[in-house]
């Protein structure tokens, strides 16, 4: 008995199935890639985040008491020099992103930083204190979203920069959205060529819109006031810097 032929019809219900079936596999593979992406990389980011916090904490020598409170004039403030590719400066806590925002911020603005390691320097900028600009960059949605909620920020929210020298208040003044090839926000005065800087400013800069990367969200803020180490940290992240220490 000879095999049955397959007619017109069953060729095309055959390719119709195997279409399918690789459709149904590509939109799994698909899912798994945005799981990874939205998640697992913010899983690893986090565990290396937690690790250059407490790492740089263990090794810092000031009190982890609030400092005195009322206005104390420290003088100008200490300006450390930039360490190597990928090292750590210093702790970033910023209240209005949750009471347990501590994220550290590390020399360099490259993919090996960024992607693993939480807010890069741009290492073209000035350190934290400095007369000029301290320029940050950060994911928002993935590897560690460290950034992710940099739209929320208000004016006069306040952002803590703690260094091995001591920590330095900014206080959050505007924001802005610029396409990817405005460097110019980097300059010692943001956007301003050849302008001399009398401030220090901070500059913290991610994708836009958040789940985007066609423009770029820049964040500005404004040195208010500076504390050294040994004066202890201030009150708003005084358990922040307790904890990380681990005495929290």
């Amino acid at each position: 008995m000879s095999p049955k032929r397959r007619g017109p019809g069953d060729v095309f219900r055959l390719i119709c199935r195997i279409l399918g079936e690789l459709l149904i596999t590509a939109g799994i593979v698909l899912l798994l890639f945005v799981a990874w992406e939205l998640w697992w990389t913010n899983v690893e980011a986090d565990a290396k985040q937690t690790e250059a916090v407490q790492s740089f904490a263990q090794h810092f020598t000031g009190p982890t008491a609030p400092a005195a409170t009322g206005h104390i004039d420290y003088g100008t403030p200490v300006v450390g020099k930039a360490p190597a590719h990928g090292q750590t400066i210093g702790i970033m806590y910023i209240p209005r992103f949750g009471a347990d925002y501590t994220r550290p911020i590390i020399e360099g603005t490259s993919a090996d930083v960024l992607d693993t390691l939480g807010l890069g320097h741009y290492g073209s900028t000035s350190m934290p204190g400095a007369i000029g600009n301290f320029a940050v960059a950060g994911h928002r949605q993935t590897h560690g979203a460290v950034l992710d909620n940099i739209h929320t920020l208000v004016p006069g929210d306040k952002i803590y920069v703690q260094t091995a020298d001591g920590y330095y208040t900014y206080v959050f003044r505007n924001n802005q959205i610029v396409l990817p090839n405005r460097t110019d926000v980097l300059m010692p005065v943001p956007t301003q060529a050849g302008a001399t800087a009398k401030e220090s400013i901070l500059t913290m800069t991610s994708c836009n819109p958040r789940f985007g990367s066609q423009e770029r969200i820049i964040a500005f803020s404004v040195l208010e006031s500076w504390q050294p180490a040994s004066a202890g940290p201030p009150s708003a992240i005084a358990a922040q810097v307790a904890q990380a220490r681990g005495k929290g």
